[in-house]
């Protein structure tokens, strides 16, 4: 074994070093793509407030689907959901939603925050936006900018209960944030792109433009699932723009962090730190997992508009769709039970809002689309998921997420990650899931790229 590793070492770094470039990468100039379907028509910079405000009509279609749906098969006896949602319990979730479900009070607590419409290159792009109110008079708080981006199958509805504790001063820090929670494109309120190539670099740019139209010209970001790679990727390729990065899902996907993967396997020391072991090692059971819950994403990265076709106008097939990743993604324990375990970390309403909104938008065809386009050739090709991101950078590891990686991974691709915690508990919907541990972990991190902004000669 000894005389093994002694040979891997000095092979392991050779080859870590011959495949790692994305030091050499340079950073593409992307160009500002007209998305929409008016590509001759000058776009407006006018900012239009919004409520979310569903027709009659729409509620009583949905309900009258509802009511009507066709009886499902049984379950596999003893099967919980290990073969998918189990459609005993979908009964249950679709029964409330038609009977008991208030969709009433449920939009009036979306639009609780203010939120706003502006087209940005060709498109209607829809983001909350809220400043901090009763800021103490006695203190002189900084007030910082900072965008929290979602996921997919994810909304701002995930953001709901965070949003009230970063916008609130709290005695043990001097700022606090001033949020600004858009909608991906193709998700939700946003509008989605009429023509392919739209990935998370060209989201990136999109949501740089909006920061820059609210006039924000530096700012924090901080995203979960596709929301962490369009942050890195505004952090990459607008380094200049961007204060600092918080992600829930930092990730590095070069050469060199996938060789040091299969190194770690068998020797984790050269990886890790002994104690966290476990949370890495060995790889085959990280991929195991990965195989088994990524059905989906090889669909919606080969065939979205087939998997949209199928759930748009099917409100029971798009709730088992999205309930399904929701549970499994919360805790991979709770496919071995009855309920999928989805009421331990969220209520039905909580759950319904966020199936509302990719209802009521018809956008599941247009969210699956972003898998197509960013493992598209054309635009794996750019490699701007592996170009270096030097601005101070947080990773949270979230212990049920589907993809942890180690620090020293992750190096390769953030170059100055000034904090790196292990949470105690929690999945991949992090803001909806942990609010009050996520908020912490963007706070703790904060405070400390404030310190360094305030260093002497300091290169951001």
């Amino acid at each position: 074994m000894l005389k093994a590793a002694a040979l891997l070492v000095p092979i392991a770094l050779g080859v870590s070093l011959y495949l790692s470039s994305s030091s050499e990468l340079k950073v593409p100039t992307l160009p500002e793509t007209n998305w929409g379907s008016k590509k001759n028509v000058k776009e407006s910079t006018e900012i239009r407030p919004f409520k979310i405000n569903v027709p009659n009509t729409v509620l009583e279609d949905l309900k009258y689907r509802l009511a009507h749906r066709r009886p499902y098969v049984e379950p596999l006896e003893e099967a919980a959901w290990t073969y998918g949602i189990s459609t005993k319990y979908l009964n249950t979730v679709l029964n409330y939603w038609k009977d008991k479900y208030n969709w009433t009070e449920r939009q009036a607590l979306l639009n609780k925050y203010p939120q706003f419409i502006t087209n940005i290159q060709g498109l209607d792009i829809h983001y909350y936006h809220i400043r901090p109110t009763n800021l103490p008079k006695d203190r002189n708080l900084k007030v910082l900018p900072l965008m929290i981006i979602h996921g997919w199958p994810g909304s701002i509805v995930e953001f709901q209960k965070i949003i009230p504790i970063l916008t609130t001063p709290s005695p043990n820090h001097d700022f606090v944030f001033e949020l600004i929670a858009p909608s991906l494109p193709g998700y939700g309120f946003s509008e989605g792109a009429v023509r392919p190539g739209m990935a998370t670099a060209q989201m990136a740019v999109v949501f740089k433009n909006l920061m820059q139209r609210l006039g924000f010209d530096k700012f924090y970001v901080q995203g979960g699932d596709w929301g962490s790679l369009i942050a890195s990727n505004i952090a990459a390729l607008f380094p200049e723009k961007v204060t600092g990065l918080h992600s829930n899902m930092c990730s590095s996907f070069g050469p060199s962090a996938f060789f040091w993967s299969v190194v770690g396997t068998y020797i984790p020391s050269l990886v890790v730190e002994k104690e966290h072991y476990s949370k890495f090692f060995p790889i085959s059971n990280t991929m195991k997992v990965l195989i088994e819950e990524s059905g989906y994403f090889h669909i919606q990265a080969t065939k979205p508009d087939t998997i949209g076709a199928a759930l748009t106008n099917s409100p029971d097939g798009l709730a088992a769709y999205i309930l399904e990743k929701i549970s499994t993604w919360t805790s991979k324990a709770y496919r071995n039970r009855d309920d999928g375990g989805i009421l331990e970390k969220f209520t039905l309403d909580e759950i319904l809002d966020n199936i509302m909104v990719y209802w009521i938008t018809n956008s599941i065809t247009t969210s699956a689309r972003l898998y197509a386009e960013n493992f598209s050739t054309a635009y794996r090709t750019l490699k701007i998921d592996q170009l270096p991101i030097k601005v101070p950078t947080a990773c949270a590891a979230f212990p049920e997420e589907l993809l942890v990686q180690p620090k020293s991974l992750l190096k390769n691709r953030f170059a100055n990650i000034i904090q790196y915690n292990f949470m105690p508990r929690g999945g991949h919907f992090a803001a909806f899931e942990e609010p009050q541990l996520l908020a912490d972990d963007i706070f703790s991190f904060v405070k400390k790229a404030e310190k360094i902004k305030e260093l002497p000669q300091q290169d951001l």
